[in-house]
């Protein structure tokens, strides 16, 4: 996935489900980790990370974003 689509996937799912997808986020790292998924489980915590910064609103998801 590009960071754009991660940014963007991040922001639909802050939307849909509010403050509750951090959470969501949360429990699929741990779950993940659980089953020996770490891909999976490293994909959410990414997207908990950039769900967070969205309601810290220390990312602008109408423009685009450089990861180093």
């Amino acid at each position: 996935m590009r960071t754009d689509d991660l940014c963007h996937l991040a922001a639909e799912l802050a939307a849909e489900h509010g403050p509750f997808a951090i959470d969501y986020a949360q429990r699929a790292i741990i779950s993940f980790r659980e089953l020996g998924e770490g891909e999976r489980a490293a994909f959410w915590q990414v997207m908990s990370v950039l769900i967070d910064d969205i309601f810290m609103r220390r990312l602008d998801v109408t423009r685009p974003i450089t990861i180093h």
